[in-house]
């Protein structure tokens, strides 16, 4: 049934209500994905692991290392989600049911972060790997269908401005209660807690309420079906065919085809910093966990100014040319990178500079990403099956970005020569933009 008085595309009201979505589910990609998790993640499986035979852990009969595990783990709902996101999209615009997709995955998400209370030594640890993979699988899939609303509550001028809104709403929602969660770590008694893994459990819990309670706003504003679609039979076999469709219209957009090439490649160098930073801070420089927590709380608040600033310059010299400049900017940061070492005096306080040179293109890029690709779209209904080619393209970027990294890793034993090599991804990208011709939308 279709909502009575349903705004109008371009309304402030709806492009607020499909920007607060990011407020929402922001929370996962910091506490989960970066902040809080991992950490408890890897002291919980450390207390078990030291006991047992070359500090393994033993999962499904296997022995595994515990980080690795983790990485398999992250690896394997990443590409579930790349596998089955075009297929789920295509049904959705066939069928008109963003939003009950969009609402599944994100039920999905939460109630499985709520799950991870129950994570909590050797004999669960099954839970934390199953919930970690279905939160994983529900947090990337909302945002497939997330990112197909945007041209349909923004115009085009409009989206640079909305989609760097979304982010900008989402590192603020995000620290807040990364705050909020930390206090409550640090400081249990203030909360008549005793130490322990409690307080880290209940901030999940905390993490999956504010997701599905904040997300409830947007459900209301956003429109069920713009296009007015009947589902008919046959859902799998129509999800197919607009994929198929959709393919071979990418064809037929030269602009649109050379931009996802060009997106593809910063993605490696952009995905993969974003994951191994902590380790990096950790592992490479040896820095205290404090730290590294500060930092990303750095990157966080820096991110929002960084979305802020570079949106005002694509609108005064156009996408493009604010997305090189950020492109640059990453380049740098793999240099900067490569040239920290952990004996270097007040080598904290250069974690900190990198952190917020990270933070300032952090933002931007993921906004004029977002926003330059929509521009770029042909006039369609098929939204969702473009976005998932977008969403995709960023999975698999991932993927080759950890597969490159480990090798470095593992041939030269550091990971900053791993750094250093993002550096030709960025080259490349910049490169391949430069070849993405300027359209009404895109300048």
């Amino acid at each position: 049934m279709k909502k009575t008085n349903q705004l109008q595309k371009g309304d402030k009201r709806l492009i607020n209500a499909w920007a607060f979505y990011d407020w929402a589910n922001s929370v996962y990609s910091l506490v989960i994905s970066t902040a809080v998790f991992p950490i408890y993640y890897a002291t919980v499986t450390g207390q078990f692991a030291q006991y047992a035979i070359n500090k393994k852990i033993i999962f499904l009969g296997t022995q595994w290392d515990p980080t690795t595990l983790y990485d398999y783990t992250i690896a394997f709902f990443m590409a579930i989600v790349a596998i089955t996101s075009p297929i789920l999209s295509g049904i959705a615009d066939y069928t008109g049911s963003k939003l009950k997709f969009l609402k599944f995955f994100c039920l999905l998400g939460s109630l499985s972060i709520m799950g991870l209370f129950f994570f909590k030594d050797e004999s669960s640890l099954w839970i934390g790997i199953l919930l970690t993979i279905t939160s994983g699988i529900g947090f990337w899939g909302s945002i497939v269908f997330y990112n197909a609303y945007l041209p349909e509550v923004a115009h085009p001028e409009q989206q640079d401005a909305a989609s760097a809104k979304g982010f900008i709403y989402g590192y603020i929602g995000s620290i807040l209660l990364l705050v909020l969660c930390l206090v409550l770590i640090m400081k249990p008694d203030l909360f008549g807690l005793k130490e322990g893994t409690l307080p880290t459990q209940i901030s999940f819990i905390a993490v999956g309420v504010w997701w599905l309670g904040f997300a409830q706003i947007t459900y209301r504003r956003l429109p069920e079906n713009v296009h007015e679609r009947k589902p008919q039979k046959g859902y799998l076999t129509s999800g197919f065919k607009e994929l198929g469709k959709v393919w071979k219209e990418l064809t037929d957009y030269p602009q649109l085809r050379t931009y996802l090439i060009s997106f593809f490649f910063y993605s490696v160098g952009v995905q993969t910093i974003i994951y191994m930073a902590g380790i990096f801070g950790s592992t490479e420089l040896g820095l205290p966990t404090t730290n590294l927590i500060g930092a990303i709380l750095l990157v966080q608040v820096v991110a929002i100014f960084g979305a802020y600033i570079f949106s005002n310059i694509s609108k005064k010299y156009g996408n493009l040319t604010a997305l090189k400049s950020t492109i640059v900017i990453w380049g740098a940061v793999c240099f900067v990178a490569f040239m920290l070492d952990k004996d270097q005096e007040k080598i904290q306080l250069y974690f900190y500079i990198l952190g917020g040179l990270i933070g300032l293109v952090l933002g931007a890029i993921q906004s004029l990403s977002r926003s330059t690709y929509s521009k770029l779209l042909p006039e369609t209904e098929d939204t969702a099956t473009y976005f998932s080619f977008f969403d995709v393209t960023e999975k698999v970027a991932i993927v080759l970005g950890m597969v490159v990294f480990g090798a470095l890793k593992s041939i030269t034993g550091s990971m900053q020569w791993s750094v250093m090599f993002l550096a030709i991804f960025f080259l490349i990208s910049f490169i391949v933009l430069s070849f993405v011709k300027k359209t009404k939308y895109v300048q």
